[in-house]
C-alpha cells in the first residue's frame, strides 16, 4: 500500500525559521516550556518519586532531633574508668547519668542527659565481678573529647532550614531526607503528559527484523530516558509513512507534548513538517546546527480537542545516537523546564588530548571519562548505539573542535 500523499502545494511551514546554533536551540526549547504553567499537586511520598519539587523543602524538625550515639560502645559521663549502669537502647528514653558512670549503648540512641562521650566498644573493657557491678576501663585511648562518637542535635540541619530548593527533581535520596525530616507529602509540580510516535514503515517492534526491516531501538531507550527527565509517558505507538496518518496522529495526541522519531528530513516519506504545516502548527526550531542530528525541530501545537492549553512537538532525527542528540539539545530542555526543574550549572572537564569537531557545527560526542579527561569512543555514527552504551558522558565539542587542555561541558547520556 503506497503511502497517502500531503496536501497540494503543502510548504511544510508557514514561517521559515533559521537553522539555530545549538545552545540557541537549547535556549528556545526552555523558555517555550516557561510559558506553559505547571499545576502544582500533593502527593503522599510513595507516589512522589520522579516528580519535582514546587517549593523549596524545608526541615520540619532538628536532624537529629537529640543527641545520639554514632557508635556501639558506653555512653561516658566523666574522665575513666567508670562504674556501669544498665544499658540505653534506640527508641528508648535514658535517665540521667552522673559523673564517673557509664552505660552500654547503641548506635543511634539518645545520649542520656549528662553524658559527655562515647567509648567505642573496641576501646573499652569492663571488670564484673559480680552482676550486679562493674568497672569499665578505657583501652589504647586516652582523656575522650567531649563529644566524641556523638552526633549532636541538629548536627545536619536545624528546623526551618532550606534543604533544597523548588525545581530539585524528587530521587530516592530525596525522598529518604524528606522522610527523616518529618515529611509524610510533598507538594510537587504535575509532570508534563508526552506521547512518543516511532515513524517509519520500516521499523518492527519485536524479533529479528526481516530483509530490509530495522528493530525499533528508539522506543526501549526513549521511554525511560523521557520518564526519568519528568514526563509522564502516556505511551508509545508506531506510525507508518503515511500522511494522513501522521497529521492525524499529531493532531489528536492527547498529550502535552510529542514526541516524534523520523520524518524530520526532506526524504520521499519525510512528512512530518507538512503535517505540521497542516495542523497549524508554528515551528519554533527547525534544524540545530549540531552532529549528528541536525534535521530536528521543535513546535508548537495547537490545542487537541477540548484542550486550551499549549502543545508541543518535539521531532528527532530516526537515526538513533542523531535521536539522542536532539533528545539532549530540545526534549530535555523542554521536559525539565516543563516540570520545573531548574538548568542547574554545566558541568565542565578539561580534555586529555584534542577532541575533533564539525567544521561548523558543535558535535555531541560519547566519551569515556579518565583520570586525565574525556576519551572519545568508536562507534560514534549517527546510526551507532555501541559507542553510547559504552560511554560515561556525551561530550560537548565547539566549531573545529576542542584543544587538548581546553574545557568542554558534559551531559548525561541515558541512565
Amino acid at each position: 500500500m503506497s503511502a497517502a500523499a500531503p496536501p497540494q502545494g503543502a510548504t511544510g511551514t508557514a514561517t521559515p525559521t533559521p537553522i539555530a546554533r545549538w545552545p540557541q536551540a537549547r535556549a528556545i526549547a526552555r523558555r517555550a516550556a516557561a510559558r506553559v504553567p505547571r499545576p502544582v499537586l500533593e502527593l503522599d511520598l510513595d507516589e512522589a518519586l520522579g516528580h519535582t519539587l514546587a517549593g523549596p523543602l524545608a526541615a520540619l524538625i532538628d536532624l537529629p532531633a537529640f543527641d545520639t550515639s554514632a557508635m556501639d560502645g558506653w555512653a561516658v559521663a566523666g574522665p575513666g574508668p567508670w562504674r556501669l549502669a544498665g544499658r540505653v537502647l534506640a527508641g528508648r528514653t535514658p535517665l540521667p547519668l552522673a559523673d564517673g558512670w557509664a552505660t552500654e549503648i547503641a548506635t543511634g540512641a539518645q545520649l542520656p542527659p549528662g553524658a559527655t562521650a562515647v567509648l567505642r566498644r573496641e576501646q573499652g573493657r569492663v571488670d564484673q565481678p559480680t552482676r550486679a557491678a562493674g568497672t569499665l576501663h578505657p583501652i589504647g585511648v586516652g582523656l575522650l573529647a567531649p563529644g566524641q562518637d556523638v552526633r549532636a542535635r541538629a548536627q545536619e540541619c536545624r528546623h526551618g532550614e532550606e534543604l533544597l530548593p523548588a525545581g530539585t527533581p524528587v530521587t530516592a535520596a530525596v525522598l529518604g531526607l524528606a522522610a527523616a525530616c518529618g515529611y509524610d507529602r510533598l507538594t510537587v509540580r504535575r509532570p508534563p503528559t508526552v506521547e512518543l510516535l516511532v515513524l517509519g514503515d520500516e521499523v518492527v517492534r519485536a524479533g529479528l527484523p526481516g530483509p530490509g526491516l530495522v528493530r525499533d531501538a528508539l522506543g526501549p531507550l526513549l521511554q525511560p530516558w523521557l520518564r526519568s527527565s519528568g514526563a509522564q509517558l502516556l505511551g508509545w505507538r508506531a506510525v507508518r509513512d503515511d500522511f494522513a496518518l501522521l497529521r492525524d496522529a499529531v493532531r489528536y495526541s492527547p498529550a502535552e507534548v510529542v514526541v516524534t522519531t523520523g520524518g524530520t528530513a526532506a526524504g520521499p516519506v519525510d512528512f512530518l513538517h507538512t503535517a505540521l504545516a497542516d495542523s497549524g502548527a508554528r515551528l519554533l526550531v527547525d534544524g540545530v546546527a549540531v552532529r549528528p542530528g541536525h534535521p530536528m525541530l521543535l513546535a508548537e501545537l495547537p490545542p487537541s480537542g477540548t484542550e486550551t492549553g499549549v502543545r508541543h512537538l518535539v521531532g528527532l532525527p530516526g537515526n538513533p545516537l542523531a535521536a539522542v542528540a536532539g533528545t539532549v539539545t530540545l526534549a530535555l530542555p523542554l521536559l525539565h523546564a516543563s516540570s520545573g526543574r531548574e538548568a542547574g550549572a554545566g558541568r565542565f572537564v578539561r580534555t586529555a588530548r584534542a577532541l575533533s569537531g564539525h567544521p561548523t557545527d558543535t558535535r555531541l560526542l560519547p566519551v569515556r571519562l579518565t583520570e586525565d579527561g574525556p576519551v572519545p569512543l568508536a562507534f560514534d555514527g549517527p546510526a551507532m548505539l555501541r559507542g553510547l552504551a559504552l560511554a560515561d558522558a556525551l561530550a560537548v565539542v565547539p566549531p573545529g573542535g576542542a584543544a587538548a587542555g581546553e574545557r568542554v561541558e558534559l551531559l548525561a547520556t541515558p541512565g
